[in-house]
Protein backbone atom coordinates (compact mmCIF):
# COMPACT_ATOMS: atom_id res chain seq x y z
CA UNK A 1 0.00 0.00 0.00
CA UNK A 2 1.23 3.53 -0.79
CA UNK A 3 0.98 5.60 2.38
CA UNK A 4 1.81 9.31 2.44
CA UNK A 5 2.91 10.29 5.96
CA UNK A 6 2.18 14.00 6.36
CA UNK A 7 4.10 15.84 9.08
CA UNK A 8 5.65 19.20 9.96
CA UNK A 9 3.54 22.12 8.80
CA UNK A 10 3.52 25.67 10.06
CA UNK A 11 2.77 24.95 13.70
CA UNK A 12 4.64 25.50 16.97
CA UNK A 13 4.56 21.71 17.22
CA UNK A 14 6.18 21.08 13.81
CA UNK A 15 9.35 19.55 15.30
CA UNK A 16 7.29 17.12 17.37
CA UNK A 17 5.27 16.29 14.27
CA UNK A 18 8.37 15.61 12.16
CA UNK A 19 9.69 13.25 14.83
CA UNK A 20 6.34 11.43 14.92
CA UNK A 21 6.38 11.23 11.14
CA UNK A 22 9.85 9.66 11.05
CA UNK A 23 8.89 6.91 13.46
CA UNK A 24 5.57 6.24 11.71
CA UNK A 25 7.15 6.11 8.25
CA UNK A 26 9.83 3.69 9.44
CA UNK A 27 7.24 1.45 11.09
CA UNK A 28 5.12 1.39 7.94
CA UNK A 29 8.14 0.47 5.83
CA UNK A 30 8.98 -2.29 8.29
CA UNK A 31 5.45 -3.61 7.75
CA UNK A 32 6.07 -3.74 4.01
CA UNK A 33 4.17 -0.63 2.96
CA UNK A 34 5.53 1.97 0.56
CA UNK A 35 5.69 4.98 2.88
CA UNK A 36 6.77 8.49 1.90
CA UNK A 37 7.34 11.18 4.54
CA UNK A 38 6.50 14.73 3.45
CA UNK A 39 6.46 18.06 5.30
CA UNK A 40 3.06 19.72 4.86
CA UNK A 41 4.62 23.18 4.53
CA UNK A 42 7.70 22.46 2.39
CA UNK A 43 6.32 19.64 0.27
CA UNK A 44 8.55 18.62 -2.63
CA UNK A 45 11.08 21.34 -1.82
CA UNK A 46 12.56 18.78 0.59
CA UNK A 47 12.96 16.27 -2.26
CA UNK A 48 14.20 18.17 -5.33
CA UNK A 49 13.87 16.12 -8.47
CA UNK A 50 12.11 13.20 -6.81
CA UNK A 51 8.62 11.99 -7.61
CA UNK A 52 6.57 8.80 -7.74
CA UNK A 53 8.27 5.61 -6.59
CA UNK A 54 11.57 7.43 -6.00
CA UNK A 55 9.91 9.59 -3.36
CA UNK A 56 8.56 6.51 -1.57
CA UNK A 57 12.08 5.08 -1.48
CA UNK A 58 13.75 8.30 -0.27
CA UNK A 59 15.67 8.00 3.02
CA UNK A 60 13.90 9.27 6.12
CA UNK A 61 15.70 12.53 7.06
CA UNK A 62 17.82 11.97 10.16
CA UNK A 63 17.52 15.64 11.16
CA UNK A 64 13.79 15.18 11.76
CA UNK A 65 14.00 12.26 14.17
CA UNK A 66 14.83 14.12 17.41
CA UNK A 67 12.70 16.91 18.91
CA UNK A 68 14.63 20.11 19.57
CA UNK A 69 14.33 21.36 23.19
CA UNK A 70 12.93 24.66 21.89
CA UNK A 71 9.81 25.18 19.80
CA UNK A 72 10.60 26.39 16.25
CA UNK A 73 10.80 30.00 15.10
CA UNK A 74 7.90 30.04 12.65
CA UNK A 75 9.02 33.27 11.01
CA UNK A 76 12.30 31.55 10.13
CA UNK A 77 10.37 28.53 8.84
CA UNK A 78 8.27 30.76 6.57
CA UNK A 79 11.36 32.55 5.29
CA UNK A 80 13.05 29.25 4.43
CA UNK A 81 10.39 28.11 1.98
CA UNK A 82 11.22 29.10 -1.59
CA UNK A 83 7.54 29.10 -2.54
CA UNK A 84 6.35 32.37 -0.98
CA UNK A 85 2.64 31.75 -1.55
CA UNK A 86 0.34 32.04 1.50
CA UNK A 87 -0.74 28.41 1.10
CA UNK A 88 -0.25 26.10 4.08
CA UNK A 89 0.10 23.20 1.63
CA UNK A 90 3.61 23.20 0.21
CA UNK A 91 4.50 22.51 -3.42
CA UNK A 92 3.07 19.23 -4.68
CA UNK A 93 1.54 18.14 -1.35
CA UNK A 94 -2.08 17.88 -2.43
CA UNK A 95 -1.13 16.04 -5.60
CA UNK A 96 0.93 13.55 -3.57
CA UNK A 97 -1.92 13.03 -1.11
CA UNK A 98 -4.43 12.42 -3.89
CA UNK A 99 -2.11 9.83 -5.42
CA UNK A 100 -1.66 7.83 -2.20
CA UNK A 101 -3.90 5.01 -1.02
CA UNK A 102 -4.21 6.74 2.35
CA UNK A 103 -2.63 9.70 4.16
CA UNK A 104 -1.27 9.04 7.64
CA UNK A 105 -1.60 12.31 9.55
CA UNK A 106 1.43 12.80 11.80
CA UNK A 107 0.55 16.48 12.20
CA UNK A 108 0.21 18.14 15.60
CA UNK A 109 -1.23 21.50 16.58
CA UNK A 110 -2.63 24.24 14.41
CA UNK A 111 -3.28 23.50 10.74
CA UNK A 112 -3.08 19.78 11.15
CA UNK A 113 -4.93 18.89 14.32
CA UNK A 114 -7.55 21.65 14.14
CA UNK A 115 -9.72 20.23 11.36
CA UNK A 116 -8.66 22.37 8.43
CA UNK A 117 -6.53 19.74 6.70
CA UNK A 118 -9.21 17.13 7.42
CA UNK A 119 -11.90 19.32 5.83
CA UNK A 120 -9.79 19.82 2.71
CA UNK A 121 -9.21 16.07 2.43
CA UNK A 122 -12.91 15.34 2.88
CA UNK A 123 -13.73 17.70 0.01
CA UNK A 124 -11.11 16.04 -2.19
CA UNK A 125 -12.04 12.49 -1.22
CA UNK A 126 -8.63 11.71 0.29
CA UNK A 127 -8.73 9.02 3.03
CA UNK A 128 -6.74 9.89 6.16
CA UNK A 129 -6.08 8.67 9.69
CA UNK A 130 -7.60 10.16 12.81
CA UNK A 131 -10.78 12.06 13.57
CA UNK A 132 -12.81 14.12 11.13
CA UNK A 133 -12.80 17.88 10.67
CA UNK A 134 -15.53 18.81 13.15
CA UNK A 135 -14.35 16.73 16.09
CA UNK A 136 -10.78 17.84 15.45
CA UNK A 137 -11.80 21.50 15.48
CA UNK A 138 -13.82 21.14 18.68
CA UNK A 139 -11.07 19.26 20.51
CA UNK A 140 -8.42 21.80 19.48
CA UNK A 141 -10.35 24.61 21.18
CA UNK A 142 -9.94 24.07 24.92
CA UNK A 143 -12.82 26.39 25.75
CA UNK A 144 -15.29 24.67 23.42
CA UNK A 145 -14.16 21.25 24.62
CA UNK A 146 -14.78 22.14 28.25
CA UNK A 147 -18.16 23.69 27.45
CA UNK A 148 -19.27 20.49 25.74
CA UNK A 149 -18.06 18.04 28.40
CA UNK A 150 -18.37 19.97 31.68
CA UNK A 151 -21.69 18.28 32.44
CA UNK A 152 -20.25 14.83 31.78
CA UNK A 153 -16.89 14.87 33.60
CA UNK A 154 -15.10 16.93 36.25
CA UNK A 155 -13.12 19.76 34.74
CA UNK A 156 -11.41 22.64 36.56
CA UNK A 157 -13.20 26.01 36.59
CA UNK A 158 -12.10 28.22 33.73
CA UNK A 159 -12.59 31.42 31.84
CA UNK A 160 -11.44 32.24 28.34
CA UNK A 161 -10.01 35.71 27.79
CA UNK A 162 -9.16 37.70 24.69
CA UNK A 163 -6.90 40.56 25.76
CA UNK A 164 -4.22 43.03 24.78
CA UNK A 165 -1.16 44.29 26.66
CA UNK A 166 -3.28 47.11 28.06
CA UNK A 167 -5.63 44.60 29.73
CA UNK A 168 -3.02 42.55 31.57
CA UNK A 169 -2.89 44.43 34.89
CA UNK A 170 -6.68 44.40 35.31
CA UNK A 171 -6.94 40.76 34.25
CA UNK A 172 -4.16 39.73 36.62
CA UNK A 173 -5.81 41.60 39.49
CA UNK A 174 -9.20 39.87 39.16
CA UNK A 175 -8.05 36.30 38.39
CA UNK A 176 -8.18 33.77 41.20
CA UNK A 177 -4.84 32.20 42.09
CA UNK A 178 -3.23 29.76 41.67
CA UNK A 179 -4.18 29.19 38.05
CA UNK A 180 -2.97 27.68 34.82
CA UNK A 181 -2.60 29.92 31.77
CA UNK A 182 -2.71 28.18 28.40
CA UNK A 183 -3.34 29.22 24.80
CA UNK A 184 -6.84 28.22 23.78
CA UNK A 185 -5.71 26.30 20.68
CA UNK A 186 -2.17 25.03 21.14
CA UNK A 187 -0.69 21.74 22.28
CA UNK A 188 2.48 20.07 23.61
CA UNK A 189 2.23 22.43 26.61
CA UNK A 190 3.62 25.24 24.45
CA UNK A 191 2.80 28.56 26.11
CA UNK A 192 1.44 26.88 29.27
CA UNK A 193 2.35 28.40 32.64
CA UNK A 194 1.35 27.77 36.25
CA UNK A 195 0.92 31.06 38.11
CA UNK A 196 1.14 31.02 41.89
CA UNK A 197 1.25 34.79 42.35
CA UNK A 198 0.38 38.02 40.51
CA UNK A 199 3.87 38.50 39.10
CA UNK A 200 3.88 35.02 37.60
CA UNK A 201 0.39 35.58 36.23
CA UNK A 202 1.35 38.84 34.54
CA UNK A 203 4.39 37.15 33.00
CA UNK A 204 2.24 34.27 31.73
CA UNK A 205 -0.29 36.68 30.23
CA UNK A 206 2.49 38.62 28.52
CA UNK A 207 3.76 35.35 27.03
CA UNK A 208 0.21 34.60 25.90
CA UNK A 209 0.24 37.67 23.66
CA UNK A 210 2.55 35.74 21.33
CA UNK A 211 -0.30 33.21 20.86
CA UNK A 212 -2.86 35.83 19.86
CA UNK A 213 -3.87 37.03 23.30
CA UNK A 214 -6.62 34.41 23.67
CA UNK A 215 -5.99 32.19 26.65
CA UNK A 216 -7.78 29.85 29.00
CA UNK A 217 -7.34 30.76 32.67
CA UNK A 218 -7.97 27.52 34.52
CA UNK A 219 -8.24 26.63 38.18
CA UNK A 220 -5.02 24.94 39.27
CA UNK A 221 -5.63 21.44 40.65
CA UNK A 222 -2.78 19.92 42.62
CA UNK A 223 -2.28 16.25 41.91
CA UNK A 224 -0.83 13.50 39.76
CA UNK A 225 -0.60 13.82 35.98
CA UNK A 226 -2.46 10.95 34.33
CA UNK A 227 -3.19 10.43 30.65
CA UNK A 228 -5.46 7.92 28.98
CA UNK A 229 -5.33 6.86 25.34
CA UNK A 230 -8.31 5.57 23.40
CA UNK A 231 -8.11 3.35 20.33
CA UNK A 232 -11.16 2.64 18.17
CA UNK A 233 -13.47 3.58 21.03
CA UNK A 234 -11.76 1.50 23.72
CA UNK A 235 -9.73 3.09 26.50
CA UNK A 236 -6.14 1.95 26.90
CA UNK A 237 -4.42 1.59 30.29
CA UNK A 238 -3.72 4.91 31.97
CA UNK A 239 -0.18 6.24 32.25
CA UNK A 240 1.25 8.43 35.02
CA UNK A 241 3.87 11.06 34.22
CA UNK A 242 6.31 12.20 36.89
CA UNK A 243 8.62 14.97 35.59
CA UNK A 244 12.00 15.21 37.27
CA UNK A 245 11.52 18.98 37.48
CA UNK A 246 8.49 21.25 37.17
CA UNK A 247 5.38 20.10 35.33
CA UNK A 248 4.96 18.11 32.12
CA UNK A 249 5.98 20.94 29.80
CA UNK A 250 7.41 20.90 26.26
CA UNK A 251 10.93 19.94 27.34
CA UNK A 252 9.77 17.22 29.74
CA UNK A 253 7.50 15.72 27.07
CA UNK A 254 10.09 15.19 24.35
CA UNK A 255 13.56 14.95 25.91
CA UNK A 256 14.50 11.40 26.85
CA UNK A 257 14.86 10.89 30.58
CA UNK A 258 13.17 14.18 31.55
CA UNK A 259 10.17 12.40 33.04
CA UNK A 260 9.36 9.04 34.55
CA UNK A 261 6.38 7.30 32.97
CA UNK A 262 4.49 4.43 34.61
CA UNK A 263 2.03 2.34 32.62
CA UNK A 264 -0.39 1.10 33.79
CA UNK A 265 -0.60 3.96 36.28
CA UNK A 266 -0.57 2.79 39.93
CA UNK A 267 -4.19 3.69 40.73
CA UNK A 268 -7.07 1.81 42.34
CA UNK A 269 -9.24 -0.28 39.98
CA UNK A 270 -12.24 2.00 40.52
CA UNK A 271 -10.14 5.04 39.63
CA UNK A 272 -8.86 3.33 36.48
CA UNK A 273 -12.45 2.48 35.54
CA UNK A 274 -13.54 6.09 36.04
CA UNK A 275 -10.62 7.43 33.98
CA UNK A 276 -11.58 5.07 31.16
CA UNK A 277 -15.27 6.02 31.44
CA UNK A 278 -14.50 9.75 31.40
CA UNK A 279 -12.18 9.36 28.41
CA UNK A 280 -14.86 7.51 26.45
CA UNK A 281 -17.45 10.13 27.42
CA UNK A 282 -15.31 13.00 26.10
CA UNK A 283 -14.40 11.02 22.96
CA UNK A 284 -18.09 10.45 22.18
CA UNK A 285 -19.26 13.95 23.12
CA UNK A 286 -16.84 15.54 20.63
CA UNK A 287 -17.67 13.05 17.88
CA UNK A 288 -14.12 11.70 17.65
CA UNK A 289 -13.04 8.46 16.06
CA UNK A 290 -9.95 6.31 15.52
CA UNK A 291 -7.78 7.41 18.45
CA UNK A 292 -7.02 10.19 20.91
CA UNK A 293 -5.38 10.83 24.28
CA UNK A 294 -7.05 12.55 27.23
CA UNK A 295 -5.14 14.45 29.93
CA UNK A 296 -6.21 14.39 33.59
CA UNK A 297 -5.08 15.52 37.02
CA UNK A 298 -5.82 13.03 39.78
CA UNK A 299 -6.28 15.02 42.99
CA UNK A 300 -5.37 13.96 46.53
CA UNK A 301 -8.83 12.46 47.05
CA UNK A 302 -8.42 10.28 43.96
CA UNK A 303 -10.84 12.33 41.84
CA UNK A 304 -9.94 12.72 38.13
CA UNK A 305 -10.12 16.22 36.63
CA UNK A 306 -10.27 16.29 32.84
CA UNK A 307 -8.04 18.92 31.20
CA UNK A 308 -8.08 18.35 27.42
CA UNK A 309 -8.03 15.72 24.68
CA UNK A 310 -5.61 15.41 21.77
CA UNK A 311 -6.93 14.01 18.49
CA UNK A 312 -3.51 13.34 16.91
CA UNK A 313 -1.41 12.38 19.94
CA UNK A 314 2.35 12.23 19.66
CA UNK A 315 4.00 9.19 18.11
CA UNK A 316 7.60 10.18 18.90
CA UNK A 317 10.13 7.93 20.67
CA UNK A 318 9.03 9.40 24.04
CA UNK A 319 5.28 9.65 23.38
CA UNK A 320 2.69 8.13 25.67
CA UNK A 321 0.01 6.56 23.49
CA UNK A 322 2.40 3.94 22.03
CA UNK A 323 3.42 3.00 25.58
CA UNK A 324 -0.22 2.52 26.55
CA UNK A 325 -0.87 0.39 23.46
CA UNK A 326 2.21 -1.71 24.25
CA UNK A 327 0.77 -2.40 27.71
CA UNK A 328 -2.05 -4.36 26.04
CA UNK A 329 0.22 -6.13 23.56
CA UNK A 330 0.00 -3.73 20.61
CA UNK A 331 3.50 -2.82 19.48
CA UNK A 332 4.32 0.35 17.55
CA UNK A 333 4.02 -1.09 14.01
CA UNK A 334 0.79 -2.87 14.96
CA UNK A 335 -0.59 0.42 16.29
CA UNK A 336 0.21 2.16 13.00
CA UNK A 337 -1.47 -0.67 11.07
CA UNK A 338 -4.57 -0.45 13.27
CA UNK A 339 -4.83 3.27 12.51
CA UNK A 340 -4.50 2.60 8.79
CA UNK A 341 -7.17 -0.11 8.98
CA UNK A 342 -9.58 2.24 10.77
CA UNK A 343 -8.98 4.97 8.20
CA UNK A 344 -9.69 2.64 5.29
CA UNK A 345 -12.76 1.24 7.04
CA UNK A 346 -14.19 4.70 7.76
CA UNK A 347 -13.16 6.69 4.68
CA UNK A 348 -12.51 4.45 1.68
Amino acid sequence: MNVLVLAGGLSPERNVSLSSGCKIAQALRDLGHQAALVDLFFGLEDYPGLAGEALYAAPIPERWRAVDPQAPDLDAVRAARRDKSPAQFGPGVLELCRGADVVFLALHGQCGEDGRVQAAFDLLGIPYTGSGYLGSALAMDKDLTKRLVSGLVNTPRWTVERYTAADIDALAARTELPCVVKPVDSGSSIGVSIAQDRAQLRAALEEGLAFGGRCVLEQYVQGREIQVGILDGEALPSIEIIPKEGFYDYVNKYQAGAAREICPAPVEPEVEARLARDTRAVFRALGLNAYARADFILDEAGVPWFLEINTLPGMTPTSLLPQEAAAVGIDYPQLCQRLLDIALRERS
